[in-house]
């Protein structure tokens, strides 16, 4: 299996949007847009995203397939990392591998992470990679309509 990142193309955003709209992927990510099927908001977002300076966002490849995304985005010295890997995908390693190959992209620490409290499977991928936990907060689930946990992790240098 080879998992490689590149510069996102027009024709990855159609897949991105049927993975931000799987129900279960959505309640394990949490912290999502209010309504992940308003096409409209999905490609405002997505213009934006990719033209905003700070933010440097990449195609997932599984063995040249797009089956999600990564990036690192905002102010220096308060830098986060973020990531969406398609659920048929789960549990084999490729968030992790992912994520490496953006850490080594982009070799600037600290750079911050957040993850629902309950998101094991996320957290576990942060470890791996390096990250530790930091904090914990609260914030608005969009995805499930209500207030959790979150942890927040940092990968200092």
């Amino acid at each position: 299996m080879e998992i490689a990142l590149r510069e996102v193309h027009d024709s990855d955003l159609p897949v991105f949007f049927r993975l931000m709209n799987d129900p279960v992927a959505l309640r394990m990510a949490a912290f999502t847009p209010e309504d992940p099927a308003d096409r409209a908001g999905f490609d405002a977002h997505w213009a934006r995203t990719r033209t905003s300076p700070g933010v440097d966002v990449r195609t997932v490849l599984v063995d040249g397939d797009v089956v999600g995304s990564a990036a690192v985005y905002g102010e220096p010295g308060e830098r986060e990392v973020t990531y969406w890997i398609d659920r048929a995908h789960w549990g084999r390693g490729i968030a992790t591998a992912a994520l490496r190959i953006l850490l080594e992209q982009f070799p600037e620490r600290p750079l911050y992470a957040r993850a629902a409290a309950d998101n094991a499977g996320s957290r576990r991928v942060l470890e791996k990679c390096g990250f530790a936990q930091t904090a914990r907060a609260r914030g608005f689930a969009h995805a499930r309509g209500e207030e959790i946990d979150e942890v927040v992790l940092v990968l200092k240098p």
